[in-house]
């Protein structure tokens, strides 16, 4: 079974990461994944260039969305920034070429409905142009998280479904997130595929915390609290292709890459 295996690297210049890395697949952000400044390609001659320079050495792209969209927050001044955001960053993975955006699910105020942020999020992919597939993200911690316990997943993903333009959302599953955040390994891909269907994109990581803790820190495989068959199981029965977002540069990604491949 061939699964590719990339990682999330600096975005100054992706394509140089992935060939030190001897791979074909990273992820990286556009700008600031902390503001709400808006997109920015830091690859000399922009976003033409970055695309042509992947195409060239058959390097797909993945965007990851800064952490603090949040489309289903009843937070006015979260949720509107949120959506322009995320539109701006569609569009600016568009022009480079990415083959997804990765989004985390957000959450609502302590006290709301979960409904609420269900149906904002519907409302999120119906007032944006979705140019790229959106894959949302399944997360650590957060008692009123849309994407940690499996019926929230479940909530959201119906929600979603209901959308026009719900034929351009994916779902990534996050090996840590899923064990931070009380799903069982084993059991993972099966219970989302029964949601969901589909799952695009396997973000690989061991966990520094324990189960159900509700921490999201990654580390290297074999460094944390994940079973390794386990976690080799999720991108065995996953079939999506691979990123590592575990600590490091090309040398230590390799290494993660190596791991991997050894038990998958």
């Amino acid at each position: 079974m061939t699964i590719r295996i990339g990682a999330h690297v600096d975005q100054a210049d992706p394509v140089a990461e992935a060939l030190a890395r001897g791979t074909t697949l990273v992820q990286h952000f556009l700008g600031d994944p902390q503001g709400f400044k808006g997109p920015e390609v830091r690859y000399p001659g922009g976003a033409p260039a970055l695309r042509a320079a992947a195409e060239e050495a058959g390097v797909d792209l993945y965007v990851h969305a800064p952490y603090i969209v949040n489309v289903a927050t009843t937070n006015n001044r979260i949720r509107i920034p949120s959506r322009k955001l995320l539109q701006q960053h569609v569009d600016a993975a568009a022009e480079i070429g990415a083959k997804g955006l990765i989004v985390h699910g957000g959450h609502v105020n302590k006290g709301d409905d979960p409904a609420k942020g269900f149906d904002n999020w519907r409302k999120a992919i119906e007032a944006t142009d979705l140019t790229v597939p959106v894959l949302i993200e399944n997360t650590a911690g957060g008692d009123n998280a849309m994407a940690r316990r499996l019926e929230r997943i479940e909530g959201l993903w119906a929600a979603v479904q209901a959308a026009d333009g719900a034929e351009n959302v994916g779902f990534c599953l996050d090996t840590c997130h899923a064990w931070a955040g009380g799903i069982s390994l084993t059991e993972a891909v099966e219970r989302i595929h029964a949601i969901t269907g589909r799952i695009d994109l396997v973000h690989a990581n061991d966990s520094r915390d324990g189960f159900d803790s509700g921490a999201d820190r990654h580390t290297s495989f074999g460094a944390g609290q994940l079973d390794p068959d386990e976690l080799a199981k999720v991108v065995r029965d996953a079939g999506a292709p691979v990123i590592c977002e575990t600590p490091g540069g090309p040398e230590e990604h390799q290494a993660d890459f190596a791991w991997l491949r050894d038990r998958v």
